[in-house]
């Protein structure tokens, strides 16, 4: 990656968990492409003022709808059947620090937006190449759009914390610090971004 906001790598038993639960793992990625999707939606909706945000966040919720069907077209190539399942800690945890004011609540939702979209870069780094066709050669792939997506909203990050006279790297730090703790500290259930599967 060639910039990394991350301050933890992801833990080998959890790359080695989700090769085994792969089916699994292909399930909560769907509900995770379909949260990438809305949450840029609702980036949209709630700064329609801010146009670069709107337009860039336009094409990127298209492109993560696309992923969303795409992992809906290979769940049916591989026989995974879809299943209704409860979200992880990783979100909710992250949200917990988020600032509730604006401009800070701007500035912290496109934090961890990037945060997020990092983090699932290097978890589809991580793994394709433990995997087999197509699911291998598909998560290399993403693993460029969602550095890509990281790339884009931490440059907007930057562009509101600027309008705003926002410390964002000191924000960064706090979140980052929390978000290398959920990926990396022991759970109890297995999602895209658990942390270290529990004994």
């Amino acid at each position: 990656m060639s910039e990394s906001i991350l301050l933890a790598l992801t833990p080998h038993s959890w790359v080695s968990t989700a090769c085994e639960r792969w089916r699994e793992l292909l399930v909560d990625h769907l509900a995770c492409e379909k949260k990438a999707a809305s949450t840029a939606v609702a980036l949209i909706f709630a700064y329609p003022e801010d146009i670069e945000l709107t337009l860039a966040l336009s094409r990127l919720a298209r492109e993560e709808l696309r992923h969303f069907e795409q992992v809906q077209s290979l769940m049916r190539e591989l026989a995974v059947p879809f299943v209704r399942t409860q979200p992880g800690r990783y979100a909710a945890g992250l949200r917990t620090l988020l600032k509730t004011s604006e401009p800070e609540r701007k500035l912290d939702l496109l934090l961890s937006g990037a945060l997020i979209e990092a983090r699932s870069a290097e978890r589809f780094a991580r793994l394709a190449p433990h995997l087999g066709a197509p699911l291998g050669q598909f998560y290399a792939q993403l693993e460029r759009s969602e550095r890509r997506h990281f790339e884009l909203y931490l440059r907007l990050a930057q562009h509101a914390a600027a309008a705003a006279g926002l410390d964002w790297r000191a924000r960064l730090a706090l979140l980052a610090q929390r978000e290398a703790e959920l990926a990396t500290q022991p759970d109890a259930v297995f999602r895209f971004h658990s942390g270290a599967p529990a004994a």
